[in-house]
Parts: structure tokens; C-alpha cells; sequence
């Protein structure tokens, strides 16, 4: 496809708003499906984390009653 001008290339013809829309949100939806993963593996480290904690504290306070 060839324009004569941007501007041209922005409205397509009167098929612009449309072409650019899906485009918009293609690529809305590509970023979701990259950053969710990382957002979830960051939220599953951290509650990991305060579980493990929560583990440690729990055995040494039992340690402490048994001694």
C-alpha cells in the first residue's frame, strides 16, 4: 500500500479509525499476555517468601517451648 502523505496514511480512506483501533488494541493485548505472567511470578515469589517465613518462625518458636 502506498500514501501520498501521513496524514493520508492515518485515515486509510475513511477505514483509518478502524485499521488504527485494531492495531491499538492488538498490541494492548500482546502486552497483557507479556506482562501478566511476570506480575504473577513476582506476586507467587512473594507470598512464597512470607510462607516460608512464617514456617521458620513458627519451628523455632516450638524449639523454644521444647527446651
Amino acid at each position: 500500500m502506498y500514501f501520498d502523505s501521513v496524514s493520508a496514511a492515518l485515515v486509510m480512506d475513511g477505514h483509518g479509525p478502524y485499521v488504527w483501533a485494531a492495531y491499538g488494541l492488538s498490541l494492548a493485548v500482546i502486552a497483557l499476555l507479556i506482562v501478566a505472567p511476570v506480575l504473577r511470578k513476582r506476586r507467587l515469589l512473594r507470598e512464597l517468601r512470607g510462607e516460608y517465613r512464617r514456617q521458620q518462625q513458627s519451628e523455632s518458636a516450638s524449639s523454644v517451648e521444647l527446651s
